[in-house]
């Protein structure tokens, strides 16, 4: 267990700041007939003529109900990226801080420390893909905030050692972001159930992957309410619209249907894995916690345009570190993995 004191890693200029107060902050409806006249909006209805509620309390109240956290320790972002942002932003002082990342991983948490102009300190996985827990502890210093660690990970598809998740929780003295993006397929349950035992500790998850609306780009921060509140003063009032709001309610209301799509994908990805297996060309296919499987192949390169000849596209991972000739394929649907595994045969 682990308490830090969370204000002492935030910027100075973000402690003082008050959070931008809009009209639907100031005033939040009870479902009554009201006039609003306070927000200079166009007031001829069109089903989005009126401002999103900035704080999404429905929404919240769901997934809080779903989830086992209160809607206090949630906060969403305009995709995971605006979460990672938000992050960087509230706890990185630019020019002088620092932050660990862990590659193979994610590329945004390294897009966003240049944006930023933070230090991007990275210590490699091992070559089982596991996090080096000594190697990390051995390049902080008081000036690093922020690690990330992606579980499971991308471009790997592999979960992190639980213990070696709790060293760092333990002996990191910043803030620990576990990207979760991908927990809805995974054999591992989510780090929510720790949130309580450590407050220097952030989730991220998303309604991209498993819920299937990448297209509306909502993420998800869950994370203490001393987080949360200072995450909130520096978000944009508005940063979740309206039609993302309707819909992704929608879709977390119908969580038995989002449970079926993720059972299908968790047996196409046993099918796709063992036919990868068979191929003469492949040589290693990596455990999977995800929805995408990473393969070795002979030759990365010469089968990612073979098989992007035939019209199918997959993502080379060759050019990351610890991934030299590897492929990413997604799981698709049955018809799409059928023809996946028809032109890998043809092209063995």
């Amino acid at each position: 267990m682990n308490k830090l004191n969370i204000q002492g890693l935030v910027r100075e200029n973000v402690k003082g700041l008050s959070p931008y107060s809009s009209a639907r902050d100031e005033y939040v409806s009870d479902g009554s007939q009201m006039v609003f006249l306070d927000a200079n909006e166009n007031p001829f209805e069109n089903g989005v003529n009126r401002y999103p509620d900035p704080q999404q309390r429905g929404l919240k109240e769901v997934l809080a109900l779903q989830k086992g956290v209160k809607t206090t320790n949630i906060l969403f972002g305009n995709g995971s990226d605006e979460v990672l942002d938000l992050i960087f932003r509230a706890f990185c002082e630019p020019k002088e801080d620092n932050v660990i990342t862990l590659p193979p991983t994610y590329g945004m948490y390294k897009v966003l420390s240049g944006i930023n102009n933070i230090e991007n300190r990275e210590v490699l996985l091992t070559t089982d893909f596991e996090p080096d827990v000594d190697q990390v502890l051995n390049i902080v210093d008081a000036n690093s905030k922020v690690l990330f660690l992606c579980s499971p990970n991308n471009p790997t598809a592999n979960s992190f050692s639980k213990n070696k998740i709790i060293k760092l929780l333990e002996k990191f003295n910043g803030i620990v972001v576990i990207d979760e993006a991908y927990i809805d397929f995974s054999k591992e349950e989510s780090w929510l159930s720790e949130l309580s035992n450590y407050n220097n500790l952030i989730l991220t998850q998303t309604l991209s992957k498993a819920y299937g609306m990448a297209g509306i780009r909502l993420g998800v921060c869950y994370a203490s309410e001393e987080i949360i509140a200072i995450l909130n003063k520096i978000k944009p009032p508005y940063n979740v619209n309206e039609l993302t709001q309707k819909r992704a309610l929608e879709r977390v209301l119908d969580i038995e249907k989002v449970n079926k799509e993720v059972a299908d994908i968790l047996e196409e990805r046993a099918l796709l894995s063992k036919a990868l297996l068979q191929l003469n060309f492949v040589i290693k296919v990596y455990d999977t916690d995800a929805n995408f499987i990473l393969a070795k192949l002979d030759n990365a390169t010469e089968r990612y345009d073979q098989l992007l000849a035939r019209g199918i596209v997959v993502r080379n991972r060759t050019t990351q570190p610890l991934c030299e000739n590897t492929l990413r394929f997604t799981v698709g649907t049955k018809e799409e993995n059928k023809k996946l595994i028809k032109v890998l045969k043809e092209i063995n």
